[in-house]
């Protein structure tokens, strides 16, 4: 069908109403504008300021220093520096709604329907495009491109692989990302044509690495973001898996030798980058159905060499998943891409099978082509009754697909293949942001039936709506090019799509609506797409939206749930702060707390514990067990089960064109066998993609032991020292004495008893400790033995005992219960009570708030309480002792646990703020983002 270029619409339109606006007020209507001055950094040095900035009132100062720092356009120096959210806004939908008029697809009536909804949208903080339409749409000498996802080709010869290399750099320098599979190069042990054998992939990937390296993203701060996939029958599967670890034992090596390599500067980065390999890029195997299989049955899996097709080794498909698991225990890489479900869900199978994805792994398609994407902001949906908005969503959803559709027909690309590609293809990646925020706002905790109910029903709306305004565009302007050889395929994604969305239960009140609107449009979808086609191949994926989750001022990105209760927000004069997330209030008082309920509970999660506020509600007043779990985080002390984050992956696949952007968190004491069980569990519930993150696989610097002048190491001069550059001293061992005295005590935990030795320093403070519980060998017994190991160290090198219980007090797993102590009355964990027990008989009594560790209160003639020490040979005299006072700090008494920042330093702004964004890493002052934006 041919595109109608009339000023004056046709008869048939593409649905464009209003809903937001009324005609003749404009979008601005009733907006309270301030001027503020934006900036990055302390006021006395910034690394960005700009004054006067014009913005809606209700926007936060955290999003204005963004859309100031990223967004404006121009330099500071140009006289066209933009200093309004309204010239911002007006500057990419004046550009979208003259571009789409002039390619037909709306008249002038149309065109400001478009305009205002458009513009509302976006002021009000309802949805946001991907960076690059931000900073590049609308501004003049510019190159337009819209998309900053992009999967690119690598054939299997010199100039194929210069070729990837000269396409990954006009990409980056574009401030975008890009995915490839490697899996066409041939292995290691492969001849060439002219002799001798081949490099291999992982060769070649080293040197991509490096000119990525050496590309700061559109000119900007951060790294190139990149993704490196290679098949899991590929030759040199092997070498792929282990590389990245290799490289992190390279750095112990060069760090026990001195060399040292800062973390967190950017000198320091470049030093890493320089030293190491393979850093830049996000490493995923592509596992079949047919491995997956053999898994399951220990069975052999051959290894093919790329030219021939012959079995260049054979090997244990599960030696394989457990090397991949072991790799991904030890530095997060590599993640995996299922490879026969994604291409169950290909629509476009014509143009060849889905090899690869972009960097964040959620969009999935044809090689050398590109996708762009935005995000809704689900919290603002949420209504006071607790039910959803599903007109004014689909009403956004649809201006918002229209808007992406438009970019298409004008955008710019990095190569004349990608253009040509996705033209004909037209794959579009809209998505959400702030689900974690919005099921704690209605009170539904992230690891539940109703939180996945309640995603499952919004993400098939939103892909339903998105496929209904595709094919109302199709109706006007024509399905996409290669729609007719691969129409029966479209047909059966949509229909899988479909069946899934009439599986969706309607009996939950608060999801009742949704789910049937999400009926209803997929019947439409089919039916419309049967008559007209569909305008777009794809339609839908879930990004990690790190900085423009920011600037919607989301308290969660995309998918993921709440990193923790604790926000860093920047202030108006330079400098940070925390702050509670204020959904934490509205969702107690949806969950029925009345205003002194919800005080007390605030005041107790407010509450200063060691110099920071508390930030969990883990024995909070009034709040019920399973209200507390409606607050659990990705971090902290309440953190979601690692199966918790899987399981919401898994409730919305079905209902997604492209995959997830979203990391699996697994507590530090997590296993390789964990790991593994994790992408077992992810194959078997039908995910595209996923990748895992263990707490501290990135973060912790190994120690090294000084020497003595002979280089030899003497037990009596061992000492941890940092490997950070500062020459300090971590601490010097102090030794029990042969035949020390010992505190005991017996206790039961449940159904589960055990004893606890304490072996006295010469002054009475406790300096080792012996943990017996369970049965030799089992994993209860092994861990809680390694935990005593770890805490007597601890004891000796000197960490105050109050840290180490304001740590460990309330760590929460089986066996826990109800204990036999009249001191403390139920348990957590094993842990738990162990560290409540040291506290009570180590800790000065003066000072310590027995209320905050569970303690029973001591009658007024305890105060002066005497410690009985039992002798050296268990069993033997008990003797009197003075008080017995562990060497400590000074004493917080208002409670016991610290959520530790983890965080990572943001190379932009200078903050400890970086946060995990699916694959990708944000920060949460500035919007920093490492991956597509």
């Amino acid at each position: 069908m041919t595109p109608s270029t009339s000023q004056e619409a046709p008869a048939v339109q593409i649905p464009i109403k209003r809903m937001f606006t009324t005609a003749g007020e404009g979008p601005y209507h009733n907006i309270e504008w301030e001027r503020r001055t934006a900036r990055i950094g302390q006021a006395d040095n910034p690394r960005f300021e700009q004054r006067n900035v014009e913005v809606p009132s209700f926007w936060s100062q955290n999003a204005t220093d963004i859309v100031a720092s990223k967004y404006f356009a121009y330099g500071a120096d140009d006289p066209r520096r933009e200093d309004s959210v309204r010239t911002l806004i007006d500057r990419i939908v004046t550009k979208l709604a003259d571009e789409g008029m002039a390619a037909g697809y709306f008249g002038s009536a149309d065109r400001e329907i478009f305009l205002d909804e458009l513009r509302y949208i976006m002021v009000h903080q309802l949805a946001a495009f991907n960076s690059p339409v931000q900073f590049n749409i609308g501004v003049e000498g510019v190159p337009q491109v819209a998309s900053a996802c992009f999967i690119l080709s690598v054939e299997d010869s010199i100039k194929g692989i210069g070729q990837w290399y000269m396409d990954e750099m006009e990409i980056f320098k574009s401030g975008s990302g890009a995915g490839a599979n490697l899996s066409k190069l041939r292995g290691s042990s492969e001849t060439l044509s002219r002799g001798g054998v081949s490099s291999g992939p992982v060769s070649f990937m080293r040197g991509a690495d490096a000119s990525a390296g050496t590309i700061q993203s559109g000119g900007r701060t951060r790294r190139a973001a990149k993704l490196v996939r290679l098949d899991v029958d590929h030759p040199d599967i092997e070498e792929f898996i282990v590389c990245k670890v290799r490289e992190e034992e390279r750095i112990r090596a060069l760090a026990a030798a001195g060399i040292t390599i800062g973390i967190g500067s950017e000198a320091g980065e470049r030093e890493l980058a320089e030293a190491t390999a393979y850093q830049n890029a996000n490493q995923s195997v592509g596992l079949s159905d047919d491995f997956m299989a053999a898994v399951e049955r220990d069975a052999d899996w051959d290894l093919l060499e790329r030219q021939t097709g012959n079995v260049a080794k054979t090997v244990k498909a599960r030696d394989i998943m457990n090397m991949i698991a072991e790799s991904a225990w030890s530095c997060a890489d590599p993640g995996v891409q299922f490879d026969t479900i994604i291409n169950d869900w290909h629509t476009t199978p014509a143009q060849g099978p889905i090899t690869a994805s972009n960097p964040c792994s959620e969009y999935l398609s044809n090689d050398d082509s590109a996708c762009n994407l935005s995000s809704v902001n689900l919290l603002k949906f949420l209504n006071e009754d607790g039910s959803f908005d599903t007109d004014g969503f689909r009403q956004t959803v649809a201006i918002m697909f229209l808007g992406q559709e438009i970019t298409l027909a004008f955008a710019d690309f990095p190569t004349r293949k990608i253009g040509k590609n996705t033209r004909a293809l037209r794959q579009i990646g809209l998505g959400y942001a702030n689900l974690g925020a919005l099921l704690m706002a209605k009170g539904q905790p992230y690891d539940s039936e109703d939180g996945r109910e309640t995603a499952a029903a919004i993400t098939a709306l939103l892909t339903g709506q998105s496929y209904l305004t595709s094919t109302a565009i199709a109706e006007r302007m024509g399905a996409f090019d290669y729609y007719k050889e691969n129409a029966d395929s479209v047909q059966r994604v949509l229909g899988k799509h479909k069946a899934a969305a009439d599986a969706l239960a309607v009996g939950r009140s608060s999801n009742s609506q949704t789910v049937r609107e999400a009926k209803k449009v997929w019947t439409e979808v089919l039916e419309e797409a049967a008559e007209h086609g569909v305008r777009n191949a794809q339609a839908t994926v879930l990004a990690p939206t790190g900085t423009i989750s920011f600037l919607m001022d989301c308290d969660t990105t995309g998918i993921e749930p709440d990193l923790s209760l604790i926000k860093h927000k920047t202030l108006v004069g330079g400098g940070t702060m925390a702050i509670i997330n204020q959904i934490v209030p509205e969702a107690l008082k949806r969950l029925g707390y009345d205003t002194t309920q919800v005080s007390e509970i605030m005041d107790y999660l407010e509450e200063d514990v060691d110099g920071s506020m508390r930030g969990h509600l883990v024995g909070a007043p009034h709040i019920s067990e399973e209200h507390v779990h409606v607050f659990d985080c990705a971090m902290g002390a309440q953190t979601i089960a690692h199966m918790g984050h899987v399981n919401m992956m898994a409730a919305v696949q079905p209902f997604l064109s492209g995959a997830i952007s979203k990391t699996v968190n697994l507590p530090p004491t997590a296993t390789p066998a964990d790991i593994a069980e994790v992408y077992q569990r992810g194959w078997e519930l039908g995910l595209k993609a996923l990748a895992v993150y263990r707490d501290g696989s990135k973060n912790s610097q190994p120690l090294a032991t000084s020497k003595g002048p002979s280089g030899s190491e003497s037990e009596d001069e061992a000492r941890a020292t940092s490997l950070l550059g500062d020459g300090l001293l971590r601490g010097e061992r102090r030794r029990v004495a042969r035949e020390p005295a010992v505190a005991s005590v017996n206790f039961n935990i449940g159904q589960v008893g055990g004893y606890i030795h304490v072996r006295l320093f010469d002054d009475g403070t406790p300096g080792a400790v012996f943990v017996d519980v369970g049965q030799a060998g089992s994993t209860l017994h092994g861990f809680i033995r390694a935990w005593a190991i770890t805490m007597s160290l601890g004891l000796q090198y000197g960490l105050p005992l109050d840290t180490l219980v304001s740590k460990l007090a309330w760590t929460q797993f089986e066996p826990q219960g109800i204990t036999d102590d009249p001191d403390i009355r139920t348990a957590r964990s094993i842990v738990d009570y162990a560290i409540r027990w040291m506290a009570a008989r180590f800790l000065d009594l003066d000072e310590l708030d027995r209320g905050s560790l569970g303690l029973q209160p001591l009658d007024s003639t305890d105060s002066d309480e005497v410690v009985q020490v039992e002798a050296a040979i268990p069993g033997g005299e008990i003797i009197q002792r003075r008080k017995v006072v562990a060497q400590t700090r000074k004493i917080t008494p208002q409670g016991v646990i610290r959520t530790i920042n983890t965080a990572e330093i943001c190379p932009n702004c200078g903050a400890q703020a970086m946060v995990r964004t699916g694959s990708c890493m944000t920060c949460s002052v500035c919007g920093e983002n490492s991956g597509c934006g």
